[in-house]
């Protein structure tokens, strides 16, 4: 059991008032902001302890929302991105509203349905200095951005790339129907060899390894 100051003591589990839930070290939790307005904070819990008086506290390392760094909320970030950051903080076990979970971002792709309380992560954030690890992904489409998995994608049959409809000059609609797909590259290549395999259109794909990257800064 991990040292604690004098009059304190480590524990296992908090119940969050007026619910059944329980919350132990390493689970995500949604935190009360300041500003009601604001939507609640995320964290994940590292250590819970109580003082001599049973006020129960609870060391956080904070999640950031892309709006909330350096850097703002960028095309390629999903609604549900978190950036896990190097900001601790030590806050009233009182503030815990509830709990949530923040996926990888390859298994938040493979979410069939996503929930109020499913967020995702990819990048680990510097709050002092803006950086990001890792500082650079995978770039999708002709536009060269990184996967969005809100946004839908579909994939060319003929180099496997993925590519956004809209960059295709498609609508969502169209690209749902689409039987075949080959990328304006591969049609003026090959046009009279276009594949008879079908293909996914889906919100979700495993990244591509590529030599092409974008660089977060």
């Amino acid at each position: 059991m991990a040292k604690t100051k004098p009059g304190k003591k480590d524990l296992d589990s908090y119940a969050i008032k007026g619910t059944n839930k329980v919350v132990r070290p390493g689970d995500c939790v949604l935190m009360r902001p300041s500003d009601s307005d604001k939507p609640p904070y995320v964290a994940r819990v590292e250590k819970i302890e109580a003082d001599h008086r049973n006020n129960v506290k609870v060391r956080v390392r904070w999640y950031y929302r892309p709006e909330e760094s350096i850097g703002g909320r960028r095309q390629f970030h999903g609604a549900k991105e978190l950036f896990l950051s190097d900001h601790y903080d030590v806050q009233s076990a009182h503030t815990i509203e509830g709990k949530c979970i923040v996926h990888t971002f390859k298994n938040y792709t493979k979410l069939e349905n996503v929930g109020a309380e499913d967020y995702f992560c990819r990048f680990e954030y510097k709050a002092a200095t803006g950086g990001f690890t890792p500082d650079r992904v995978a770039v999708y489409c002709k536009c060269e951005m990184p996967y969005n998995p809100d946004d839908l994608m579909v994939q060319c049959e003929g180099c496997k790339d993925w590519f956004h409809p809209s960059c295709m000059e498609m609508t969502i609609e169209e690209a749902k129907g689409l039987d075949h797909f080959l990328c304006s590259d591969c049609t003026s290549e090959d046009d009279a060899k276009r594949s008879m395999n079908t293909f996914p259109v889906s919100a979700s794909l495993e990244p591509k390894l590529s030599a092409d990257c974008y660089i977060l800064t």
